[in-house]
C-alpha cells in the first residue's frame, strides 16, 4: 500500500492540471471530505497571500496547524480525516475513531491518531505515539486507518467487556477478520490488548459469526417470546428467504451476517424486497445490531407484523 504521504501527494498534483485552484478546493472536499493540507494548497499553486485571503473570506477555515476545511462542506469524516492530516505522513486513525470508521463501534468518546514519528499536537486530538507496521494500516473511506485486529488490540484495555465482544463480533461479521485470524493475532507478541482480546473471544459459539449464526440468535428470540416458529432458508419464488412464516405471509431477512451498505446490495436488496411484497409477502428486516442490542424491540416488531396478518 502506498504511504499517506505520497498518496495525497499525488492527488494534490493531479488536481491542478489544467483546473483553477478554486476548482482543486472543490476537488479537494469531494476527495478529502472537505479539508486540505497547506502542503496540498501550495502544490495546487495557491500563495501564502492567496491562501491568507481565502481564509479572511472565509472559503477556507483552519482545523489545525497546516490543515483547513473548505467552507461549509464537511460530512461525518471530516473530523477524523483533518486530525491525521494534521499529525503528518505516518498517522493513521486509531483505537475509538478507528472503531467506528470500520464500523464495528456506534460512536467514538476521542479522535485517536497513531503516530510512529514525531510529536504533533492538533488541537482535540490524542495522538498516540507508536510502531504500526505495514499490515496493521488500511485505507477506508480515503481515511489511513488502523486495520480491525490491530483496532481491537488497541481498544482492548480501553473498553468493557461486552463492548469489546461486540465489537469483535461485528468485526467478524462484517468479514473484516476472521475468528481464527484474531486467535492468531493475540496469540502473537505481547500487545497490551491482547489477554483482553483473548479472553473474549473464548466466548465465540463458533469459528466464525456467520449467517446461520446471525439466524441462531434471531430464532432464540423467537422461541424465548413464545412466537411461531418460521420455516428457515426456504424458497419463496426465485429467492430463499432466511425466515419465513408461510401462514402470515411474513419474511424476515437478517441482514447482520454480511455487509449491506454497499450501493449494488442496496440497490439489489430493494429490488428482491419488491418482488416480494408484489408476491403478497410482507418482509421485514432485522440487522444483526439489531437482536444483539435491542432484542425487545425486535420481538415486539415481529408480534405486532403476525398479530396483523392474523386478523
Amino acid at each position: 500500500m502506498a504511504d499517506q504521504a505520497s498518496t495525497l501527494g499525488r492527488g494534490a498534483l493531479d488536481w491542478t492540471v489544467g483546473r483553477a485552484p478554486d476548482g482543486v478546493l472543490v476537488a479537494a472536499a469531494a476527495r478529502q471530505h472537505g479539508v486540505i493540507s497547506l502542503a496540498q494548497l501550495r502544490a495546487a499553486g495557491l500563495s501564502r497571500d492567496a491562501i491568507a485571503h481565502r481564509v479572511r473570506n472565509g472559503r477556507l477555515i483552519r482545523v489545525h496547524r497546516g490543515v483547513y476545511r473548505i467552507g461549509p462542506l464537511t460530512d461525518s469524516l471530516t473530523e477524523p480525516f483533518a486530525a491525521v492530516l494534521a499529525c503528518g505522513p505516518t498517522a493513521v486513525l486509531s483505537h475509538d475513531a478507528a472503531a467506528v470508521l470500520h464500523g464495528i463501534a456506534k460512536e467514538h468518546r476521542t479522535i485517536d491518531v497513531t503516530v510512529t514519528e514525531g510529536r504533533p499536537r492538533p488541537r482535540d486530538v490524542v495522538v498516540h505515539r507508536a510502531r504500526v507496521a505495514p499490515e496493521e494500516r488500511t485505507m477506508h473511506e480515503g481515511i489511513p486507518v488502523t486495520t480491525a485486529t490491530r483496532t481491537l488490540l488497541d481498544v482492548a484495555t480501553r473498553w468493557r467487556r461486552r463492548d469489546l465482544a461486540r465489537a469483535a463480533e461485528e468485526a467478524v461479521v462484517r468479514r473484516l477478520v476472521t475468528h481464527d485470524s484474531l486467535v492468531d493475532a493475540v496469540g502473537r507478541g505481547r500487545r497490551p490488548g491482547a489477554r483482553a482480546l483473548r479472553s473474549v473471544l473464548g466466548d465465540f459459539t463458533g469459528p466464525s459469526v456467520t449467517r446461520s449464526e446471525a439466524e441462531r440468535r434471531m430464532l432464540e428470540l423467537v422461541r424465548r417470546a413464545g412466537l411461531p416458529a418460521p420455516a428457515c432458508n426456504v424458497k419463496v419464488g426465485r429467492y430463499e428467504v432466511d425466515l419465513l412464516w408461510p401462514r402470515a405471509r411474513l419474511v424476515v431477512e437478517v441482514d447482520g451476517y454480511a455487509f449491506h451498505s454497499t450501493r449494488q446490495a442496496f440497490e439489489r436488496d430493494r429490488a428482491r424486497d419488491a418482488a416480494l411484497q408484489l408476491a403478497g409477502y410482507r418482509v421485514i428486516r432485522v440487522t444483526w445490531r439489531q437482536v444483539v442490542d435491542e432484542p425487545h424491540a425486535v420481538v415486539a416488531t415481529l408480534a405486532a407484523a403476525l398479530s396483523a396478518q392474523a386478523a
